[in-house]
């Protein structure tokens, strides 16, 4: 199959063409707001991260970082820095350019403060946002996409409905040839065994082990035990008992074929095929991770109409039951409500689900494009200093 997309210098293919104002840390927040106020069509985020990250949390802050420099949906980027970050910037900036990427560094001291920043930000912005227009679409296969698959805000018809159908979109992308993202590692848990049972080799199912163990592991250190639980309320009111029940709903978006590979946070797959994450189960963090690592689209399923997006991804929200389709008509794009309604099959959803997510990658916006979420987060795995 083939769909309308933007050929980057690096062989990636984009589904969107933005330019994008990324803020290094917190502090550059209002200066990116600024920009993109001033260049209509630019898009930010609000970092939630300053800059004393440390050791394998500061190696992954730069990967997510790179990740979105580099994103196959980005046509440009505004690096908006303070000047004093860990890691180095001009690094950040040469992995953007050798990419294909129009990019520059613009760091706060040493153009002369907010203004000067402002100013220089909002230059470069609109300047690329000419020259983006004349980047035209053409037609590419299908095979070169990489779906994120989500779900949060899960109630009792998340595991019989949203996430099955989303599973028969993750079949019919593997079978083009193309790469999803099963991630959640907490909502992996006790459901790993049936997981490593689909490993392309013994060593993948040991890969999915571990990563659920090590999860546990960290937990137990804290003096949580997860097994058994059900930590999230909103998963609660939602009818979800236990941990158990939610992995086991939660799977299902990975469809039925072989697991390829298992990899970290933000980290770009290196198969095509099924690929499992290591993300945390909190929303916006495992978006952010898949979307570093090079998820063109996300479809996220919820049953209780969590309003989510990204900052460059489009991400289409489904609905796992009518009623909160109705009731969150605003943010939802599509329903698998009638699964349990009685008059669709899941594969017959999953098929009517897998055919929006075509026209979104051919440009239709979804709506939390359309409401402008941009939000963004990174997933913490060590302590900052």
């Amino acid at each position: 199959m083939l769909i309308d997309g933007y050929v980057r210098e690096d062989g990636r293919i984009g589904v969107r063409n933005h330019v994008l104002v990324l803020p290094v840390s917190y502090e550059m927040n209002q200066i990116a707001e600024k920009i993109v106020a001033s260049a209509p069509g630019a898009v930010t985020f609000r970092n939630q991260h300053g800059i004393n990250q440390a050791g394998d949390d500061l190696d992954q802050t730069f990967r997510v970082y790179e990740g979105f420099a580099t994103h196959p949906n980005v046509y440009g980027v505004v690096i908006l820095a303070w000047g004093h970050e860990a890691f180095d910037l001009n690094r950040l900036v040469n992995r953007a350019r050798a990419a294909g990427k129009q990019a520059e560094l613009v760091g706060l001291t040493q153009v002369g403060g907010i203004r000067n920043a402002t100013a220089k930000g909002t230059a470069l912005a609109s300047d690329w946002l000419v020259t983006r227009d004349a980047v035209q679409r053409v037609q590419v296969p299908l095979s070169r996409i990489v779906l994120g698959t989500e779900c949060g805000g899960s109630d009792a018809c998340s595991g019989i409905s949203g996430n099955p159908a989303l599973g028969v979109v993750s079949d019919l992308l593997v079978a083009e040839g193309g790469t999803s993202i099963l991630s959640e590692t907490t909502e992996l848990i006790g459901a790993e065994h049936l997981l490593a049972q689909r490993a392309a080799t013994p060593e993948i199912g040991q890969q999915v082990i571990h990563i659920v163990h090590r999860l546990e592991e960290n937990a137990m250190k804290m003096g949580v035990d997860i097994r058994g639980a059900q930590p999230s309320p909103g998963n609660m009111d939602g009818g979800i008992t236990t941990i158990e029940e939610k992995s086991l709903g939660c799977i299902y978006k990975g469809g039925t074929t072989p697991i390829q590979e298992v990899i970290e946070y933000a980290e770009r797959p290196s198969r095509n095929g099924l690929v499992i994450m290591d993300t945390p189960g909190h929303d916006i963090e495992q978006i952010t991770g898949m979307v570093a690592g090079g998820a063109q689209v996300v479809i996220f399923t919820t049953g209780r109409g969590t309003p989510t997006g990204s900052p460059i991804a489009p991400c289409i929200k489904v609905a796992t039951n009518t009623a909160t389709y109705v009731n969150m008509a605003d943010n939802l794009d599509f329903n698998s409500g009638p699964i349990v309604d009685g008059v669709e099959t899941v594969e017959e959803n999953g098929n009517a689900l897998f055919e929006k997510m075509v026209t979104v990658l051919n440009g239709e916006p979804t709506k939390s494009e359309l409401l402008g979420h941009r939000e963004f987060g990174i997933y913490r795995i060590g302590k900052s200093l």
